[in-house]
């Protein structure tokens, strides 16, 4: 797709010549406790994150099958599948509290819920009562999850935006290694308190929430859109050029965000759910957006995810120590992976990591398949450790991709007017994905045990085939132009404009301060 200059050549062209060269995330005070913020908002995964990892560390728990009567089959499905039940029952009200009451209020309302939940499930009964919790857990933890990588993209330090925005969903793994551990720490507890325990720990990142939530600046972009310029320049000054309203970069940033969300109004009037499919460039976004929403969980880690007991028994690894023990350094090993992809977003590409991270699942999916199969049909206790070991480099290539761009590539390829409904509609889909595999998974492995994992071979090979003809590069580009990307010549056009007015603009005023400061000599 063609464009203006500006646009074409991406973040050298577009404002990194704007960026203050010894402005860096460890030397400006401003910034730091902007990540600081920002840090706030990415534990919101990380309670996600804890809730897969410690429902698959309790059912390794005999304090907790026993007090629930050893759940199986359809009870054990829904025990897990609930959380996601109460998400679909928030995503029609989710977006509209990020875009009403901003993104800041949301959260706080999520962050709300979640300690109530929490709560209730900590103190269970019965499985009625724990079932309940959880399905509260999915409901709060939608609003949170919502608004918090919506945030992060639209405050963030434009050269660091795309590494923190792909840190948010990695940070999945900081929850799950909490939660592996915990559960880990706590079986040999004998009392309800071994799992109780875990439970407990699960509102602790939502309380830091509700009480410094209102402390991150609010978008600077929610803030343009309801008619508050004065407030998002001042958040764009304060934080990215300490507080300098004219500083290059800010009025850059400040007239692309007026511009673009300007853009959007002409092109929508009212902007509804209908929206996100009545042009060519929003069904293109939303094809990619569901797509890597289903493979994000139809990529076979939903057997680890949520079943990891269940694949150790098909390879006769039955001890709850060894099964607890993988299952927290496999955590670390995910995190440590996750991370260092995510700083190679804008070094690499979007487009290469998919490519590189699903063919290296389609390789060590199979061999895992493979080595099951020999364990199954001979008993060969080598097949048994390697199948482990290919776990691990499966994990590996997930989460060059899978893990870290899901999230980011979202939000950043949607525009600001559509980008709350728009995330709605993945993390929708990435619910019904779920339940999905919560209930099939542990049904398909009971039945026909590693043969099951032959269908998520066949599935990861249509992943690569779509990911090669859809996914488009963005690395280097302003948010705005990212979005704009998919809206064909004109929207990008205009946005590039901005960006040569405002060069412009900069020039002629430093041509005026040249003549004056010749005037005084002479």
């Amino acid at each position: 797709m063609g464009g203006g200059a500006v646009v074409n050549q991406g973040t050298t062209a577009a404002y990194s010549h704007l960026i203050d060269p010894n402005r860096k995330w460890y030397n400006n005070k401003r910034i730091i406790f902007l990540n600081l913020w920002i840090l706030l908002l990415l534990i919101t995964s990380s309670t996600n994150g804890y809730d897969g990892s410690m429902m698959n560390g309790l059912q390794s728990l005999d304090q907790w099958e026993n007090f629930f009567n050893n759940p199986t089959g359809g009870r054990l499905g829904l025990l897990n599948a609930i959380q996601n039940i109460g998400s679909l029952a928030a995503y029609p009200i989710s977006p509209y509290l990020a875009d009403l009451l901003g993104r800041r209020k949301a959260i706080f309302i999520g962050a709300s819920i979640m300690c109530v939940a929490t709560a209730l499930q900590t103190a269970a009964q019965s499985v009625g009562m724990f079932i309940g919790a959880r399905f509260l857990i999915g409901f709060g933890l939608t609003f949170a999850a919502g608004a918090a990588p919506l945030l992060v993209t639209e405050i963030s330090y434009p050269k660091y935006r795309a590494q923190l925005t792909s840190t948010y969903n990695s940070l999945w793994y900081s929850g799950a290694i909490i939660a592996a551990w915990t559960t880990f720490g706590s079986f040999k507890i004998q009392s309800t308190w071994a799992w109780r325990l875990p439970s407990l720990l699960q509102g602790l990142p939502s309380i830091l929430q509700v009480f410094l939530i209102f402390f991150v600046p609010e978008s600077p972009r929610w803030l343009v859109s309801k008619n508050r310029p004065d407030e998002a320049l001042k958040i764009l000054a304060y934080y990215h050029a300490d507080g300098n309203e004219d500083d290059p970069l800010v009025k850059y940033e400040f007239e692309e965000i007026k511009a673009a969300i300007e853009l959007d109004r002409q092109i929508e009037s009212t902007v509804g759910w209908k929206t996100l499919f009545a042009t060519p460039g929003n069904r293109k976004r939303m094809r990619i957006i569901i797509a890597i929403a289903f493979f994000s969980q139809w990529s076979g880690n939903g057997l680890v995810s949520y079943y990891l007991n269940k694949v150790f028994d098909t390879i006769g690894i039955t001890d709850p120590t060894i099964q607890l023990l993988i299952n927290g350094i496999l955590q670390i090993w995910n995190l440590a992976w996750a991370l260092f992809a995510s700083s190679l977003v804008d070094k690499a590409g979007r487009r290469l990591l998919f490519m590189v991270s699903i063919a290296g699942m389609i390789v060590f999916f199979t061999m895992q398949t493979a080595c099951s199969a020999v364990y199954a049909n001979t008993g060969n206790k080598s097949a048994a450790h390697a199948v482990i070991a290919f776990i691990f480099l499966y994990y590996a290539s997930y989460d060059l991709a899978f893990t870290p761009l899901i999230v980011s590539y979202s939000v950043e390829i949607l525009p600001y007017q559509i980008r709350a409904k728009g995330f709605t509609v993945f993390n929708f889909a990435i619910s019904l994905s779920l339940i999905f595999n919560q209930y099939i998974n542990p049904i398909a492995l009971k039945k026909i045990a590693w043969k099951y994992y032959i269908v998520y071979v066949v599935w990861l090979v249509f992943e690569g085939i779509f990911c090669y003809l859809f996914v488009v590069e963005t690395k280097n580009r302003t948010l705005e132009e990212t979005a704009a990307l998919f809206d064909g010549e004109d929207a990008v056009e205009q946005l590039a404009a901005v960006a040569l007015q405002t060069d412009a603009e900069k020039l002629k005023d430093e041509k005026t301060s040249d003549s004056f400061h010749e005037e005084i000599k002479v």
